[in-house]
């Protein structure tokens, strides 16, 4: 904490100070009530896409045993070209965005290859597809998470430290300057009085 200079233009500052923090800790706490119900809305959403995960790797084993007797290796015909992630902004913050993602073409021959091998490449892609978006949700809720650390140890800092301390400071002042100018006055009345005092024994 730095040394208080007991002086008029250190209460100014002290003053200004003290607007400045009880303008700024609204905008702060609602800052952090805008993250806090962001971050619980991405939470949502990464459980709905956990869901729809497992929904769909559910519905694949039901039939992925056919994919036992195929010459044609699946996971290997699945290539990513392009993961497509935009940029959003939330509270200020930018955020990743799932936009797309692009696949390379099947590398085998699809007039003598049976439809579902198809069928099973364009389900590894939606599998593919699910997950990169869950990671981007992911990455999304990290980094809105540590924008929330932040925001809430501004807040405390301002709530707790600056705003307390400032009003003390405040405090101290005005008890010191308000002495000095008492100390003041009970100098000038003992000088009057020694004045009028003096005037009176003064020979006519």
């Amino acid at each position: 904490m730095a040394k208080v200079r007991f002086t008029k233009n250190e209460l100014k500052r002290q003053k200004d100070g003290l607007k400045r923090f009880s303008r700024y800790l609204p905008t702060l706490k609602l800052k952090k009530q805008q993250l806090q119900s962001e971050i619980m809305k991405i939470r949502r959403q990464e459980e709905e896409q956990r869901s729809a995960i497992r929904a769909f790797g559910e519905r694949v084993r039901a039939w992925a045993g056919i994919y036992a007797d195929t010459r044609v290796r699946i996971a290997e015909q699945v290539k990513v070209e392009q993961v497509s992630v935009g940029r959003g902004n939330i509270a200020g913050i930018d955020i990743p965005v799932f936009e797309r993602i692009r696949f390379g073409p099947a590398e085998y021959d699809e007039r003598t290859t049976p439809l579902w091998v198809d069928a099973g490449r364009e389900a590894c892609e939606e599998m593919i597809t699910l997950r990169a978006k869950a990671e981007v949700l992911r990455r999304q809720r990290e980094k809105l998470q540590e924008e929330l650390r932040v925001t809430v140890q501004r807040v405390n800092l301002f709530e707790k430290v600056k705003i307390p301390e400032t009003r003390e400071n405040i405090r101290k002042i005005n008890i010191y300057l308000g002495d000095l100018q008492t100390a003041a006055v009970v100098r000038g009345k003992i000088a009057k009085a020694k004045i009028e005092k003096k005037k009176a024994g003064a020979p006519r």
